[in-house]
């Protein structure tokens, strides 16, 4: 240690405190058809819809672009038009300031809400005062190239086998033994619930009109729910994974992968995998984007912004890769101790409908009281624009939240590679 200064500083004067990450207002599009030639806005640029969603933040709370630290999106394909970080070409594409600056990440179908995490915990950090955090997915747009999950590692699958997201619901549908017939009952709830909530008008205080460059309208309104929906429709379905279960891809070399059946069993090698799921009881392919701007309390007083809501607590948690869709029941409950609150304390509770198992599997694990569980509907009616999702999510909790006299509202979704992103907010 000869001849290195070593540097001694006082204590702080100071105590450290976590500064409030407060939600002044959420914005999302409606959800779109996602295919080409049949949704409505397939034909749009990706950072087109994420352009609208920050325009109607500033429209809705006339703050200065500028003073924006930093714009954080959520998008899960990030290739072809989705490429290129979205998030900051959006902004630019929004009229935001240049000195808005942009950052776009990939959870998976956890990107939304991890987005949000991040812009909070920034604030929460006393970093940035005043981030958008968002998202926008493109489903209409079909990728080249997409690899499945674990893109082609070969010691990775040795590892943690992979499979199809959709196997994956399955898998562990046969594992609970949930039959189909729940399933099928638990989606059609959510159309029935999602009816509802449309023509009482409960999205409406977030839904933004998406508009052609022309100004006219592209779409205002939901365009994926079938209300028509029953039990007995459902039950008329096929089941939507049996060949892709046995599907195996092709590398490059023209070696074939195991299947994502066989990836499974690979972990599970006495599972026998029953097909439960279809198009009614997973979510719907759709396009969207949504957005949720955050301030700080000094920033929020200085310029005359109202918060809506608080962060209470974030969280992240993995889980088994293979089955892939079930760390949402244990990120739930990691966010709960980090808050210091109880399931009871929870108001409404928001768990993303990607497969009706996992919504399913999720109030059972926890014992929910089913009315307070994705209670306007959930993916399996509205569709589930990956990247965009947790940004929704979160919205539609706050609006519900102020429509009922609640509190608290928990989020949480399951991603790719076992994970699950959560967050706790409060309304103010």
């Amino acid at each position: 240690m000869s001849g290195i200064e070593v540097r001694r500083y006082p204590e702080p004067c100071y105590e450290l405190t976590m500064a409030d990450a407060l939600i002044i207002d959420a914005v999302r599009t409606p959800r779109g058809i996602g295919k080409q030639g049949k949704g409505a806005l397939a034909h749009l640029h990706p950072q087109h819809l994420g352009r609208t969603v920050l325009e109607a933040l500033v429209e809705r709370n006339g703050f200065d672009t500028a003073d924006v630290d930093d714009v954080v999106w959520g998008t899960s394909a990030q290739m072809g038009p989705q490429g290129g970080d979205l998030g900051r070409m959006s902004a630019l594409d929004a009229g935001y300031d240049v000195k808005a600056s942009g950052m776009t990440l990939d959870r998976f179908c956890g990107s939304g809400i991890t987005a949000n995490n991040i812009a909070a915990n920034a604030i929460m950090a006393g970093m940035e005062d005043l981030v958008v955090g968002g998202g926008t997915e493109m489903m209409s747009i079909k990728h080249k190239g997409m690899q499945p999950m674990g893109a082609g590692n070969a010691h990775l699958q040795e590892l943690h086998p992979q499979s199809h997201q959709g196997v994956c619901a399955d898998a562990i549908a046969s594992m609970e033994k949930i039959p189909r017939e729940v399933l099928d009952a638990h989606a059609a709830e959510s159309q029935k619930r999602a009816a509802r909530a449309i023509a009482e008008g409960r999205f409406d205080k977030s839904l933004i009109p998406v508009l052609n460059l022309d100004g006219t309208v592209a779409l205002d309104r939901e365009e994926f729910p079938r209300p028509q929906t029953t039990v007995e429709s459902l039950a008329a379905l096929a089941p939507s994974f049996p060949a892709i279960a046995d599907y195996e891809h092709p590398n490059e070399d023209g070696t074939l992968n195991p299947s994502f059946r066989a990836l499974i069993n690979q972990k599970y090698p006495d599972l026998e995998i029953e097909h439960v799921h279809h198009a009614g009881n997973s979510s719907g392919v759709v396009d969207g984007s949504a957005a949720i701007l955050w301030a700080s309390e000094d920033y929020a007083k200085a310029h005359g912004l109202k918060a809506r809501a608080r962060v209470v607590a974030t969280s992240n948690m993995g889980d088994d890769p293979t089955l892939m869709l079930n760390a949402p029941v244990p990120a739930a409950r990691k966010v709960l101790d980090r808050a210091g609150l109880s399931q009871d304390d929870i108001d409404i509770w928001e768990i993303n409908e990607a497969f009706a198992v996992v919504s399913e599997k999720f109030q059972r694990d926890l014992d929910l009281d089913r009315d307070k569980v994705n209670v306007n509907g959930g993916a399996m009616a509205l569709g589930h624009p990956i990247g965009a999702t947790g940004a929704i999510l979160i919205g539609t909790v706050l609006d519900e939240l102020e429509r009922t006299d609640g509190q608290f509202g928990l989020i949480t979704m399951c991603a790719g590679g076992g994970m699950a992103p959560a967050i706790i907010i409060e309304r103010v």
